[in-house]
């Protein structure tokens, strides 16, 4: 699949070299050109750098990340995004975690399909870029779930395979409405671990919350 990757930090990095390891084609680029074509060469395997309106326009998939705050002019200088799938890792949170940068508007996601019209999917954003370093990420013996939240199949699927390629289960989150959710659970649960809590102490096992275990979305229907 070749991939566009809007961004040349810390998450970009992360993923794009765990794509670029599978087989896939990634281009990437940043608003400085020169930092996008350093990234690539770190990637390797085939990885190219160069634009942000050059790695839009090569992605199958296009991954948006930067940072809250250069959502907008990221999105600007990429261009026409009006129907390509685009998965956002973005968080709208800052310390101390008590409240959103979307404040009681919006999510993110919602927002930045609105600017774009693309076929937005919410994925990636739960973790830091150095869980998505690891080959694969898996906790004591458990692949990680990435949970997704968007509106188009299509494009769910895309992303269910995109986490899939990096060893993680996908989690079906629901439509993009549940974005706001998914990111405002996420700055919680990032609250508690900079404050020296532990978020797992407060999740019983799936077989003590329900009559049932609940079928991972990744496992086939018997």
């Amino acid at each position: 699949m070749r991939i566009g990757v809007l961004g040349a930090g810390n998450m970009a990095d992360a993923l794009a070299t765990q794509w670029a390891r599978k087989g896939h084609e990634v281009r990437i680029g940043a608003r400085s050109p020169e930092k996008a074509v350093a990234l690539a060469g770190r990637v390797g395997d085939g990885a190219e750098g160069g634009t942000l309106r050059d790695a839009a326009r090569f992605g199958e998939a296009v991954l948006l990340a930067v940072t809250h705050e250069g959502v907008e002019d990221a999105l600007s200088q990429a261009g026409h995004l009006a129907g390509r799938v685009l998965l956002d890792c973005t968080n709208p949170m800052e310390p101390p975690f008590e409240r959103l940068k979307t404040g009681g508007g919006p999510s993110a996601a919602r927002r930045v399909a609105d600017l774009t019209g693309a076929r937005v999917v919410k994925a990636f954003n739960t973790c830091p870029d150095t869980v998505w370093r690891m080959a694969p990420p898996e906790f004591g013996g458990r692949p990680l779930g990435v949970p997704l939240c968007g509106d188009d199949p299509d494009a769910l699927a895309v992303a269910r395979r995109l986490v899939a390629d990096i060893g993680c289960v996908p989690m079906d989150g629901g439509g993009l409405a549940r974005a706001a959710l998914l990111e405002a659970a996420t700055a919680f649960l990032v609250g508690l671990w900079v404050a020296g809590e532990d978020p797992l102490t407060m999740l019983p096992p799936p077989d003590a919350a329900m009559a049932r275990p609940p079928r991972r979305t990744s496992e086939p229907v018997s």
